[in-house]
């Protein structure tokens, strides 16, 4: 009730506390790239007007004094990989949400998916679709935008891209209509479809470069090489990216040479494809707590009964990744695992190898650069958006320090500040 409270408090006086100045310290600043000691960071109005060293940075006159004990100050952390039009299947499964709930009903409660996002110090997320709710996305983005409710900065796909033939719902009576989780099209089709959904209000085309359509249900490529190169070439000219799940070899090539800018799961990357991603300066995003979450719905008893065969080929794909050197960003496609609950994507990527430190740049600093974001946030320098989170203890050292979130700010205007 506290939270709900202050959120509704800080809404209601928003334009006023946008005017404040703030001077924030911490035990520990952690700019994006570097983790520093004893310096002070400055905000007026939505901006961060200084950081730096104490003694070069002068505190404001009548500023807001914000500082926690043990803690560490981070840049806003950004969300690579979110559904906030799902929640988890073991509530209920996709088909059901998909087919059966309204579009406004799925709004609504997207509404909370994204105001507890912003509250566990993700204040900018991609959304990579609805799922079957159409452009539903579109119109949240502006809600929290204008500030008639709560949420991170929202990059969003609106319906997303599939093949013919090759997304779900699926094994209907086919003398029915069945509404599909995204939007098929094919050949020259793609043209019209990517303009249409660019001028719905698309930010990104999200294409599905494969799928478990295989003759045994594994992942085959959905798209060929020259039309995901059409997809690319329409979503350029309109200065939009493209973006592809892909999981097989095969479709991870293709969505690399076609031009996309990230791949999404990427789950049987080997050191081969890693290298071409990093060659062409492709981000992964990786999704392991997806694998990890939906193994567990299935029967997994992590810890206790033997591990599946998908989380450790998961397992093995991330350290192939990671051996590579491609840039690694973070998403836990959240939606599939409940949305606040984002660090646990960053739990798993260093259960499974990689250094605290580096997810933490993979969170800000890496999806900034990988999002063209990095003149606005993942970032603690003068002139960026003042985007600030501050977390009790270290989470440079222990990545589950991310979860003691003390204070939120987004745009210069506090949505969490626990005293």
């Amino acid at each position: 009730m506290k939270q709900l409270f202050l959120v509704g408090f800080i809404l209601a006086f928003a334009t006023s506390y946008s005017q404040q100045s703030y001077y924030l310290t911490a035990d520990r600043v952690f700019d994006g790239e570097n983790l520093h000691e004893g310096w002070a960071v400055i905000v007026e109005g939505d901006k961060i007007v200084a950081a730096g060293p104490k003694s070069s940075v002068k505190e404001p006159a009548k500023s807001i004094k914000i500082n926690f004990p043990n803690s560490t100050l981070t840049p806003g952390l950004i969300e690579g990989h979110s559904h906030l039009f799902l929640y988890p299947y073991n509530i209920t499964d996709w088909d059901t949400q998909v087919l059966k709930e309204t579009d406004a009903y799925r709004t609504a409660r997207a509404t909370v998916h994204a105001k507890n996002t912003l509250l566990a110090g993700f204040t900018t997320a991609r959304d990579l679709g609805t799922e079957g709710a159409g452009y539903s996305d579109v119109g949240l983005k502006r809600a929290i935008n204008e500030g008639v409710i709560p949420g991170p900065r929202l990059l969003v796909a609106g319906r997303a891209i599939v093949s013919t033939g090759s997304y779900g719902p699926k094994n209907y009576d086919h003398d029915q209509q069945i509404m599909l989780g995204a939007e098929a099209a094919d050949g020259n089709d793609l043209i019209r479809v990517v303009r249409d959904q660019i001028g719905k209000g698309a930010d990104f085309i999200k294409v599905y470069a494969d799928y478990r359509w295989g003759l045994h249900g594994e992942d085959q490529p959905s798209f060929t090489l020259d039309e995901l190169k059409l997809i690319n070439e329409v979503t350029r000219s309109s200065g939009r990216v493209l973006v592809c799940h892909a999981k097989s070899k095969e479709a991870i090539k293709r969505a690399v040479l076609a031009g996309a800018e990230t791949i999404e799961h990427g789950d049987f990357i080997d050191l081969e494809i890693g290298k071409l991603m990093k060659e062409h300066n492709v981000t992964f995003i990786p999704t392991l707590a997806a694998v990890d979450m939906i193994s567990q719905y299935r029967g997994w008893k992590k810890g206790v009964s033997p591990e599946p065969a998908n989380v450790t080929n998961k397992k093995k794909s991330f350290k192939e990744a990671l051996a590579s050197g491609v840039a690694i960003g973070m998403g836990g496609d959240v939606g599939v695992f409940p949305h606040g609950n984002n660090v646990l994507e960053m739990e798993l990527m260093v259960e499974y190898g990689m250094k605290p430190f580096d997810v933490l740049k993979a969170a800000t600093s890496v999806n900034a650069r990988a999002f063209h974001l990095e003149n606005q946030v993942g970032f603690i320098k003068a002139g960026l958006k003042a985007d600030l989170v501050i977390v009790t203890g270290d989470p440079s050292k222990n990545i589950s320090d991310l979860r003691a979130v003390k204070f939120v700010m987004k745009d210069g205007v506090v949505y969490r500040n626990e005293k």
